[in-house]
């Protein structure tokens, strides 16, 4: 399929290599248990010990079904231009499963390969909201199911110290402990938010809040093509107080497109990410700070509101590689043993477009996660969340102008900054199975005064193994 053959011979080594390469079960550290949080196959009799059993093999199999159901009512919208949420009374769905595939390769060396298939349509087809309520969805919808790779990546784990700190709760590791220091090597196919921005109560649209700006620092224009994915290198380090991670990443080729700047040393994006966790009455925190330069092949604000008055259509000889600054302050806080708290800032430049993620240039969120001990359900979860964005004065003079950008756009503009409120109750409903019922109120959609608000109800079904 067309986007299998995205990988390139890169990809093809690491498939080859994944299929061929003998695996050192005896590298990994314990034995093999269950995956870090339970999996529909302890429904199955035996299949947990099966997959365990892969596992010690030196194979990983694991997966993922989420299927999401969002709609609005009516609206109020005098007007509309190019990139405005509808109006209408609207009803979306999108789905997406994931199939993980592992194999060891030597010492700490892993080959992960992540078949994916998605079809489905966010709300508007994912337009006229910059903290886009779905992040499940697209902004390259399909009516049938696209299938391609959204991850091939090679992995190298360098063990700094002989003590290990249990299990990683990334499901795209092997199962077993990991040396509290140690040093990660990655390359290939991946997504940004795979290693940086992590939060423990706000960064699964899966299992959590679904709300773009809230599983995601808003303001910050994270590497991706329009599928959410992008090619680069990571390094990290991490002693179970401290962390510190970098990477490179490849950029869009034009704003919001699904190829990738084939120009690396022109358009780029490169990361730097410092953690510090700790203990408060045995409570467990981490701050994160995160810092970016993201190198595409933009034009400015100004310019573009130019060419808008002048009646100008043709915009290619105003872009040019033009490098943005981004930073964001990611904070979580666990209260007790049912509630968390976290909190995210984020700033950019606001000189140049927007290139990959959305449309803002400063955002402020804050919310919390209670788990459901208080009454007996202590795998369920509820969620309150609320984010506030806005755009550089550039950028807002630009969309007041008439301009359109990648997702907002109503042909004019009252301006106000975008607030959005999100509360979800995730039921579980056996192991590995969960659902949840989810509610939003967008104020301001795409920054607009006019038109507004919009009030946003969902259901999500999703089942892991």
């Amino acid at each position: 399929m067309a986007g299998f053959r995205q990988v390139g011979w890169p990809g093809a080594l690491l498939l080859a290599a994944l299929l061929l390469l003998p695996g050192d079960a005896g590298a990994q550290r314990g034995t093999a248990g269950p995956i870090y949080q339970p999996n529909i196959d302890a429904l199955l009799d035996g299949a947990e010990e099966w997959l365990a059993r892969l596992e010690a093999q030196g194979w990983l199999l694991r997966g993922q079904f989420t299927g999401v159901l969002q709609g609005h009512t009516r609206i109020r919208s005098p007007y509309r231009g190019e990139n405005s949420l509808s109006p209408r009374f609207s009803l979306e769905n999108t789905q997406s499963i994931d199939l993980v595939l592992g194999r060891r390769l030597w010492r700490d060396a892993e080959v992960v390969a992540v078949p994916s298939v998605t079809r489905g349509f966010g709300l508007s087809n994912a337009r006229g909201i910059a903290a886009f309520p779905n992040g499940e969805a697209f902004r390259l919808g399909s009516q049938d199911p696209y299938a391609f790779l959204s991850r091939l990546f090679l992995r190298q784990t360098i063990g700094l110290s002989a003590d290990t700190e249990g299990q990683d709760p990334d499901p795209m590791r092997f199962a077993g402990p990991l040396p509290r220091e140690r040093i990660t090597i990655t390359a290939g196919k991946v997504s940004v938010w795979d290693f940086f921005d992590d939060n423990r109560y706000a960064h699964d649209p899966r299992s959590q809040f679904l709300n773009w700006a809230l599983i995601g620092a808003g303001a910050f224009d994270f590497a991706a093509d329009a599928r959410g994915f992008t090619n680069g290198l990571v390094l990290e380090w991490e002693d179970g107080t401290w962390g510190l991670r970098t990477g490179g990443f490849m950029v869009a080729r034009r704003v919001n497109s699904l190829s990738l700047e084939p120009q690396f040393f022109k358009g780029w994006q490169w990361l730097a990410q410092v953690e510090r966790s700790w203990e408060i009455g045995q409570r467990p925190g981490t701050v994160r700070l995160l810092g970016g330069l993201s190198r595409t092949r933009s034009a400015t604000w100004a310019a573009l509101t130019g060419a808008v008055l002048a009646g100008q259509e043709d915009t290619e000889g105003l872009r040019a590689f033009r490098t943005k600054g981004m930073a964001a302050l990611n904070l979580e806080q666990e209260v007790n043993d049912s509630l968390g708290v976290f909190a995210r800032l984020a700033w950019n430049d606001g000189r140049a477009q927007n290139w990959m993620f959305t449309e803002m240039d400063w955002s402020a969120s804050a919310g919390l996660a209670l788990a459901g001990q208080r009454w007996g359900r202590p795998e369920d979860t509820v969620g309150f969340g609320f984010n506030v964005g806005g755009l550089s004065d550039a950028h807002r003079r630009f969309l007041a102008a008439g301009g359109i950008g990648f997702i907002t756009g109503d042909g004019r503009l009252r301006y106000a900054p975008e607030t959005i409120l999100e509360t979800y109750y995730d039921i579980r409903l056996a192991p590995g199975l969960n659902a949840a019922a989810n509610l939003q109120l967008v104020v301001n959609p795409a920054y607009n005064a006019d038109r507004g608000p919009v009030p946003i109800f969902g259901l999500r079904l999703h089942a892991a193994f």
